[in-house]
């Protein structure tokens, strides 16, 4: 069983049990972005917490076993950017995308955050252990149409 096969397991047994991305985190004591990022293979959960989502998600034993692998960070096949701000942005979505794929559609249903109907709000933030960048983005929801 390698990581991607239990990446999918982990969504049909989330839906099959109608179970949410926040009451999966609340099992394990972890925010449900870092969770949600964590059972779509982004991040890595220590025995104890793969234990408990194997349970609540009924995973046999292979994929309780890979949830504790180190995953390969970054689940979108695209060139990467050369430029290092612009690569960090590249990391973050790798390593984030999927999470806001999945807890936008949660939330909304399946669309689309726009880009066009966009605001964004960057900041400094003082921090006596180095200044802080803090961005905060805001995008219509536009959901797919049936026709």
């Amino acid at each position: 069983m390698t990581r991607n096969d239990v990446t999918e397991l982990v969504i049909t047994q989330k839906l099959k049990k109608q179970l949410t991305w926040p009451e999966l985190a609340s099992a394990i004591g972890k925010s449900k972005e870092w969770t949600t990022a964590a059972l779509l293979g982004q991040m890595t959960l220590d025995a104890e917490q793969a234990k408990i989502i194997g349970d609540k998600l009924e995973l046999p034993e292979d994929a309780v076993t890979q949830l504790q692998v180190v995953p390969y960070k970054g689940s979108l096949p695209t060139a990467v950017p050369t430029d290092p701000l612009i690569y960090r942005f590249y990391e973050l979505i790798n390593v984030y995308g999927t999470t806001f794929k999945a807890l936008i559609h949660e939330e909304f249903g399946d669309g689309i955050m726009s880009a066009i109907d966009f605001d964004m709000d960057l900041k400094r933030e003082a921090d006596p252990k180095g200044d802080r960048v803090k961005i905060t983005m805001s995008g219509k929801f536009l959901p797919y149409k049936s026709y």
